[in-house]
């Protein structure tokens, strides 16, 4: 299973996701649990997602680190400030967000247990990979953020 390790970009990782989820809402008809507000709280999921992600990539910029999730060796900082101090994975944070307001726009409670999918793949072939790199690279710094600082949330 490491040959998945750090192969498939996160963001084909949530547009796969996203297609099943969609795919499964239509296998798995069922009577949609549509609410006054599920438009509103869909769209304020996938905006609260897009501004938590880029968010995140705007701390990388500024601190002039990369930000490509293939490649953390590459990193030459561990940011620790603004959204970095609440989550140490703000843009795969921000990608399950927006997936779970796709979710309550297909209105199918079946495509939602893709969230987990997400999470628990995310966990295994990105977030511990990149954890591992980055502890080898940054030691104690990296250590110290990690002890202080959630994985998700």
């Amino acid at each position: 299973m490491q040959k998945l390790e750090l192969k498939v970009p996160p963001v084909a990782v949530v547009a796969i996701i996203a297609g099943v989820m969609a795919l499964t809402s239509r296998l798995l008809p069922m009577q949609p649990w549509r609410f006054t507000d599920a438009k509103a709280l869909a769209f304020a999921l996938v905006t609260a997602g897009a501004f938590i992600a880029v968010a995140g990539v705007i701390a990388f910029r500024q601190a002039k680190t990369t930000v490509n999730p293939m490649k953390p060796e590459e990193s030459s900082e561990v940011v620790q400030t603004g959204i970095y101090g609440f989550t140490r994975n703000p843009m795969y944070l921000g990608f399950l967000l927006a997936l779970a307001g796709w979710g309550v726009w297909l209105g199918s409670l079946p495509a939602l247990v893709w969230l987990i999918v997400y999470v628990l793949y995310m966990n295994r072939f990105q977030i511990i990979p990149e954890e591992r790199i980055l502890q080898q690279h940054f030691g104690a710094q990296y250590v110290n953020y990690r002890k202080r600082v959630r994985r998700w949330f």
